[in-house]
């Protein structure tokens, strides 16, 4: 299946997440910024609080690819032990790396939230959402850190995902939902005809436009009980 965008992937996805619906412990959590326009309609149809999570690679320097751990929303810090011991990385070293990225971090999070703290996940069903799975570095950090943080369920929802990632994650969150798992891959813009960058503004507006929706949710909730 090739979506339109990442809306129409997002109602796509929604469809598979009806038992997370209208549920007082489930956040939905995005991963910024493709995964903003995808969990938005999730959100949407499960009637529940969107939000999202940032996560930041720690990338080594000069080899900026290689992942040597990340930080994420709320100050965590995870590390890939088996990179940094057998490469002798310092914790000086370590530390660097991870105050420029907090630096980069904290940049976006006042960019994308603004005054609102970070949500608390403790004791809720977190559902993670981003537009898709390639590798799934930056979804295996986010879940990583997430973790840390002591959510109830940890469930991952994509629209798309390489067949062997998708596989590869069932070990490591409580729930992973992948909508469509083509076994020619390609990368996840070739199903989307309409992949474009998702903007800064597009996801301040989109967070602004589900609280307002949650909050009109919230009232009739509250004046239903009152009859």
């Amino acid at each position: 299946m090739i979506y339109s965008n990442r809306s129409e992937a997002g109602k796509f996805l929604a469809a598979l997440l009806t038992s997370y619906a209208d549920r007082d412990d489930v956040l939905v959590l995005a991963l910024p910024r493709g995964g903003v326009p995808v969990a938005f309609e999730v959100a949407k149809e499960l009637r529940a609080p969107l939000d999202i999570f940032l996560v930041r690679k720690l990338g080594l320097p000069g080899h900026e690819e290689l992942a040597i751990g990340a930080i994420a929303t709320g100050g965590v810090r995870v590390l890939n032990d088996d990179v940094v011991d057998y490469l002798g990385i310092s914790d000086d070293v370590i530390d660097s790396i991870a105050a420029k990225e907090l630096r980069e971090l904290e940049r976006r999070e006042r960019a994308y939230r603004g005054d609102r703290r970070e949500p608390n996940v403790r004791g809720k069903t977190v559902v993670l959402v981003d537009d898709g799975l390639a590798t799934g570095s930056t979804m295996r950090a986010a879940a990583s850190a997430l973790r840390q943080q002591a959510p109830a369920r940890i469930v991952v929802a994509v629209p798309v995902s390489a067949p062997q990632t998708c596989d590869e994650y069932r070990m490591g969150v409580d729930e992973i939902i992948c909508a469509a798992t083509p076994k020619r891959f390609y990368g996840v813009g070739r199903w989307y005809r309409d992949f474009s960058q998702t903007s800064d503004d597009e996801v301040r507006e989109l967070l602004k436009r589900s609280r307002s929706e949650q909050r009109e949710v919230e009232t009739e909730e509250d004046l239903a009980h009152s009859y």
